[in-house]
Parts: structure tokens; sequence; C-alpha cells
């Protein structure tokens, strides 16, 4: 029985896969579950049609991920902490404190797609990825001073 994916199945195969399954599996497993359907003409050309709005829709997120990750990364982000003599500060600066600069620039961004492997602890100028949608990322840079 030939069968199209609606979903990601195990051992057979990708959305949109147009597969060849025993007429059981197909028939009392996939097709009531709701991931597959049967490979009529109608069902093909719908899935196509499916697959090439998936596509623009992929293509116009990954262009609105590039613009953000471009505009990020034109602006300069400053923070100002109280430090010692040696330049450490005394606390840290954190992807939830850098999360809150960009949000009061005008940009939405998770602070957990903020990369910051440990807190920032001294003072100087630092490059933080930030990972965007679409498998985009930016890199922010931030700067740290002394009060």
């Amino acid at each position: 029985m030939k069968i199209i994916l609606m979903r990601d199945v195990e051992h057979v195969g990708d959305v949109g896969d147009i597969v060849d399954v025993a007429d059981g599996y197909g028939r009392n497993f996939l097709i009531p579950r709701g991931l597959a359907v049967a490979a009529t003409a109608k069902n093909k050309r719908e899935m196509e049609h499916e697959q090439r709005l998936r596509e623009h829709r992929i293509v116009r997120a990954r262009k609105d991920a590039q613009a953000l990750a471009g505009q990020l990364q034109a602006g300069a982000y400053r923070f100002a902490r109280k430090a010692g003599d040696d330049g450490r500060l005394f606390g840290s600066v954190t992807n939830m404190d850098i999360a809150d600069a960009l949000k009061a620039a005008g940009f939405e961004v998770d602070r957990r797609a903020i990369q910051l492997d440990q807190p920032i602890k001294s003072v100087g100028e630092f490059t933080v990825p930030v990972r965007l949608p679409a498998a985009t990322s930016a890199l922010l840079k931030v700067s740290v001073t002394a009060e």
C-alpha cells in the first residue's frame, strides 16, 4: 500500500515522503492515527501544495531572522556595574540582563537563546552569540564598564 506521511514516523520516513508499507500497517495503524493518508492523486497534489507553502514560510522566517540578526549586531549593549580595582565585578552580567537590555532596545529575544557559557564577571568587551529562529545566529557586542 502506498501512503503519504503526514508526520515523521520512525523507521518509515519523514513528512511528505511517499512510502510503500504493508496494507494492515497502513490501514490499521498509520491512517487512523493521522500519521499518513492514502497516496491518491488528489492527496499528492495537496501534499505538494502544502510543501510549497511550508518552504515559503521557511524562506520568509529565515529572511526575517537574518534581518533581526543584522539589527542586533548593529547595536552595542553597555552595562555599568560596580567593580573592584582589579576589574572584577561585584556580581555579574547574565543572559537575563542581556535579554532585558534587548527588550529595552525593542527586541524580543528569549533569555535561553542567549548563549552565554558563564556570566560575565569582569570589565571589558565581549562577544555573545544569540540563537535565532530558522537556524540563524547573531553576535552581540557587550561592553561592561565599572561605575
